[in-house]
């Protein structure tokens, strides 16, 4: 059976009732990529969509929703515009994700791997594997002394 987990707060943190959680990064991170249609384009980049097209088509979106996520994506610096031109076409750009977007990776693989384990009772349809030893992925919290880490492990405090 699984128990109540959760973080150790320590210090100001402690007193929950004495806080709010003003100004949390979590907050602002789902500011910028919360949103469903967001998550499916991100998907995407990760797949290696790059064209506005295939992005609408893959993530199943109309060209409206596609082309504002789109928008707010490179806004936010985690997708790149780059110019490209085909024979006989007009200019377009095509999307690229940055340093930025890269480093989402791990939240994507997150979602996923929750998803396939709590969202589908088949297990997900699409299994993921390192391309050199194909064993598969999988996505854990560690320190950076490289210890596993789980909720109860972790102390919260106020930085500064």
């Amino acid at each position: 059976m699984w128990g109540m987990t959760s973080a150790t707060l320590v210090g100001r943190l402690a007193d929950r009732d004495s806080w709010r959680a003003d100004d949390c990064s979590m907050a602002a991170a789902l500011d910028i990529v919360g949103r469903r249609a967001s998550l499916l384009l991100l998907r995407e980049a990760f797949y290696g969509a790059h064209r506005f097209d295939e992005f609408a088509r893959r993530a199943q979106l109309s060209d409206k929703i596609t082309a504002t996520r789109l928008r707010e994506l490179v806004d936010e610096g985690i997708l790149e515009k780059r110019p490209y031109h085909e024979s006989g076409q007009r200019a377009r750009e095509d999307y690229h994700l940055t340093q930025k977007g890269e480093e989402l990776l791990p939240i994507l693989l997150g979602l996923m791997r929750w998803g396939d384990r709590w969202a589908r009772p088949d297990g997900g349809r699409v299994g993921l594997s390192h391309i050199d030893c194909d064993a598969p992925i999988d996505v854990e919290v560690r320190c950076a002394k490289g210890h596993s880490v789980t909720a109860p492990d972790i102390q919260a405090a106020l930085r500064g």
